[in-house]
């Protein structure tokens, strides 16, 4: 019998039900809501009372208040020591936090949001950066962290796009898997969400309703969760806080164990989002009672309550004595949840509770010891550049960047002094010490004028606020039409305001109406533009907006999604050429505010019609950048002209920097399927590969294609492979297709599983000698 076999045998009901929920300490303080319903259902929890039984997990002990990371680090250490010795068995509680855009802990590096981290086309990077958020949550103590977002964009009203990895899944698979292999690499626990559908709620509005079909649902929800579990070792998942066609995802069976568990293989745990269990009654209206919630919860496959206990507790308790649950369904989820502790060491006898960021350190003085733990060390920082660099994205540019020596430079717009400008709503700033009036920031994070200064020292930089991000206000529009008009080159940065529940124009309950930019900031961008000074326009947001004239009279526009703690020197060296861009547009920028819902991803008779007046072809498409570089690129050839159903092709073409300076260039390969049993999107990524270049080198880009990747679902809604004509494109954007090669796939219709290929192999080859 095994160590947790054996556990369980001498466990009560009331045992086995506390490793089954979290406890949320603090979250009734004093400060905002930063979880749906947070007030509502943080019902006060006696720890005396229930930690005799035990518990499975503490929620945010960093994340909840600006609290020293040293100090915090010692009040979790004691507390779990509490919790070990009020328990029979003494088995501490899993840690866990919010780690979307870096650790959200007061003090922690700001990465830049994950739409960032795609714009990028970089998992290697992105793995980096996983594995040093992973590394700083171990360091003091947390053992799972709540991310990645695995989410696809449907609507870009959404309020969380920021929190996504965009529009195509086969990029949001790839990143998404590359962040958990850097998180599970340092031994956390990293947690897929929000599995799955809600980024297809109807409207782009936050929990509402997804009505969406089996084959959308297949083909372009589920990849990113699939190959995650597949090829990155990830060991939590949680669920959608939406219904899809009526059925709660946290009451899916089909979703929870059939999919995840008996189809995929999943072994981990599954965790609710916060208050889901709840919501089965409060808001899905499909319980009666909050132990008929827990006891659907339960069935379906969720493992763990959290944030805090509100069904998995009394509730469940009676429900089981009731006769209305078989305890077996609580102890294969006891199951679960203690071979993940064993896993992490915390049913070791030896396990310390003191973390390694504390190690050695005299924890009988907490003043001491505060100011001690760094967690944004230069190391953090340097990285946090790097992404930063590579994801902003030269969207346009007709010559007039990068800029050669401006004698005055006129920074206009409400992001273009502001620190949160550059923080999603998940960096603890924008989460947590937004609610905290008079606290510190806690990193430093240098606004957009700052940088420009420092980029510019020799350049007059005046600077006028022109308008807030949602105010509507216009009284400051003749001071920024001053400025611009005197200058030789004007900045204007504009955007969004991250928050929660509509304190913000972006983030998790701030969705948008149209794709207009908010407030009178679009106006600002005209008064600008008539003034006829050379400008750029920079946005600093957390999803793409129609931009108007700008997109025709603009000489540069920058797209930077929320780029961290280092973006704003970031953006200043695109601006200046210390950095030639990289990024691709990892969603859609509109050519209008109300085309929503759209994506790249579109059928024929999703695109421009004849029979329509209204035109949804985005302003500049998925893929899209520039670079102040040059780049040519060979035809792409394949190997063979056709293949059968089971077979595989190569394609390859050669690229060549023919500019003048170092770059990078994202070779994007598209896969059209002109004729099949179900109308498909008229263009599909299925590979990509980035090709960094000195002047004048080459190198061979190949892609190995198998046939798996033609798979879609057919009208019987299995997966198959079938016979006909494939054409594979190699783009610079799903926009601007280079060349393309049509091969013919022969051979018997083919079903495919779950053990199908999910990417290409990819192979830049050797750099060729200086021509």
């Amino acid at each position: 019998m095994t160590r947790v076999d054996e556990l369980i045998a001498q466990m009560t009901l009331e045992e086995k039900i506390a490793q089954l929920y979290g406890v949320w300490v603090g979250a009734s303080d004093e400060g905002g809501d930063v979880a749906p319903h947070q007030h509502d259902l943080d019902d006060a929890v006696d720890l005396d009372e229930i930690l005799p039984s035990g518990l499975g997990q503490l929620t945010r002990p960093f994340g909840t208040k600006p609290v020293d990371a040293a100090t915090a680090a010692l009040s979790l250490a004691r507390t779990q020591e509490r919790i070990r010795a009020a328990s029979r068995f003494g088995i501490p509680a899993v840690a866990h936090e919010e780690c979307l855009a870096g650790f959200a802990a007061w003090g922690a590096t700001a990465y830049p949001v994950p739409l960032s981290w795609a714009a990028t086309f970089d998992p290697d990077l992105i793995e980096e950066m996983g594995r040093r958020i992973g590394d700083d949550l171990r360091s003091v103590g947390v053992h799972q962290g709540l991310a990645p977002v695995l989410d696809v964009v449907r609507d870009a009203r959404w309020g969380r796009v920021e929190e996504t990895l965009g529009e195509d899944p086969h990029l949001v698979a790839t990143v998404g898997t590359a962040y958990v292999r850097g998180v599970e690499g340092a031994g956390v626990v990293a947690t897929l969400k929000h599995f799955v559908g809600y980024s297809a709620s109807r409207g782009g509005r936050n929990l509402a309703p997804v009505s969406i079909g089996q084959r959308e649902l297949n083909d372009v929800l589920l990849p990113p969760f699939e190959m995650a579990v597949r090829d990155s070792g990830v060991r939590s998942v949680m669920n959608a806080y939406t219904d899809l066609d009526g059925v709660p995802s946290a009451a899916d069976r089909s979703l929870l164990t059939g999919l995840l568990r008996e189809t995929w293989g999943f072994e981990g745990t599954v965790v609710a989002d916060y208050f889901s269990v709840a919501f089965l009654r409060l808001l899905h209206g499909t319980a009666e009672t909050w132990s008929d919630a827990a006891a659907q919860a339960l069935e379906a496959g969720i493992d763990v309550e959290l944030p805090t206990v509100k069904t998995f507790g009394e509730p469940l308790r009676r429900a089981v004595e009731e006769g209305a649950v078989d305890v077996a369904l609580i102890d294969t989820a006891l199951r679960r949840v203690l071979a993940q502790k064993d896993d992490l060491g915390l049913l070791d006898p030896d396990w310390s509770a003191v973390p390694p960021a504390l190690a050695g350190a005299d924890l009988s003085d907490p003043d001491a010891l505060r100011g001690t733990v760094d967690l944004d060390p230069p190391e953090n920082r340097a990285l946090a550049a790097r992404i930063a660099e590579q994801a902003v994205v030269l969207v346009r540019n007709d010559g007039m960047l990068p800029f050669t020596a401006p004698r005055s430079i006129a920074v206009i717009g409400p992001n273009a002094d502001d620190p949160y400008a550059m923080l999603g709503c998940y960096s603890f700033p924008a989460h947590v010490v937004s609610q905290h009036p008079g606290v510190d920031i806690g990193i430093r994070i240098p606004t957009l004028l700052e940088a420009l200064r420092a980029e510019f020292p020799d350049a007059h930089i005046a600077h006028a606020l022109g308008t807030s991000v949602d105010g509507g206000e216009r009284d400051g529009f003749a001071d920024a039409v001053e400025l611009a008009a005197a200058a030789d080159v004007v900045v204007v940065a504009v955007g969004d305001r991250a928050g929660l529940f509509g304190r913000g124009t972006s983030g998790e309950g701030c969705d948008a109406e149209t794709l207009d930019l908010p407030g009178a900031q679009q106006a600002l961008v005209d008064a600008v533009l008539d003034t006829g000074t050379p400008t750029v326009l920079t946005l600093l947001a957390g999803r793409p907006y129609a931009l108007g004239r700008a997109v025709a009279e603009a000489g540069g526009i920058v797209q930077a999604f929320f780029a961290g703690e280092e973006g704003g020197p970031a953006i200043a060296g695109v601006l200046s050429g210390r950095v030639n861009p990289v990024g691709r547009l990892p969603v859609s920028i509109p050519a209008g505010s109300g085309s929503q819902p759209t994506t790249y991803l579109a059928a024929p008779l999703a695109r421009r019609s004849d029979v329509s007046n209204v035109d949804p072809t985005a302003a500049f498409p998925f893929g899209h950048g520039l670079s102040y570089g040059a780049f040519a690129w060979s035809e792409l050839d394949s190997d063979t002209p056709s293949l059968v159903t089971d077979g595989s092709v190569s394609v390859v073409l050669t690229v060549t920097n023919t500019g003048e300076r170092a770059g990078a260039d994202v070779v994007q390969l598209y896969l059209h399927d002109p004729v099949a049993e179900v109308a498909r999107p008229v263009q599909k990524l299925i590979g990509y590969a980035r090709v960094e270049l000195a002047p004048g080198e080459a190198a061979d880009v190949r892609f190995d294609v198998p046939a798996d990747l033609f798979a879609y679902t057919g009208r019987d809604l299995q997966r198959i492979v079938d016979a006909g004509e494939v054409v594979l494109s190699a783009g610079r954007s799903s926009g601007d297709l280079v060349s393309a090669v049509a091969l013919r796939v022969e051979g018997e219709r083919r079903v495919v599983d779950h053990t199908r290929a999910l990417r290409p192999g990819v192979r830049v080859g050797e750099i060729a000698a200086r021509v």
